[in-house]
């Protein structure tokens, strides 16, 4: 009897503390910041950006739509403050995708256009395309 009562005792607290293990959880998503913008992509020569920073053709940045950059919540009259530098975007363009940060406004982009770095434009396509419509990005 008192080995059976041993052995139930340790069954019960086995299941107890099994039940209590929760599940490992999958590799959360990033979360996404704002609505998915869609619009033309292009490649431009990185510099010193409204962000306030020194960039380069070999970095996976962007530069977004003033709408988007300037219209970001918590943004000011100080675009180097501005709460969207920093941030990464995730641009996809034909069943290609990269991830890059942004570190500039573009002017001469549409509504929902991004700027890319010539290393980022080419994740998606060769420098040679120019420009790829319909491409879409969100913030993350």
């Amino acid at each position: 009897m008192f080995f059976s009562t041993k052995a139930l005792a340790l069954i019960v607290t086995s299941l107890a503390i099994a039940s209590q293990a929760s599940p490992v959880p999958e590799e959360a998503a990033e979360a996404q910041i704002g609505p998915t913008h869609t619009g033309d992509a292009t490649f431009y020569t990185p510099g010193l950006g409204a962000c306030g920073r020194n960039n380069n053709a070999n970095e996976l940045v962007a530069a977004v739509a003033v709408p988007v950059f300037d219209n970001f919540p918590g943004h000011t009259a100080n675009p180097n403050k501005n709460p969207i530098c920093g941030k990464k975007a995730k641009v996809s363009f034909g069943g290609k995708s990269v991830t890059v940060t942004i570190v500039d406004r573009c002017p001469g982009c549409g509504a929902g256009g991004i700027d890319l770095s010539p290393a980022a434009f080419q994740k998606l396509a060769p420098l040679s395309k120019g420009r790829l419509p319909g491409t879409k990005w969100t913030v993350q």
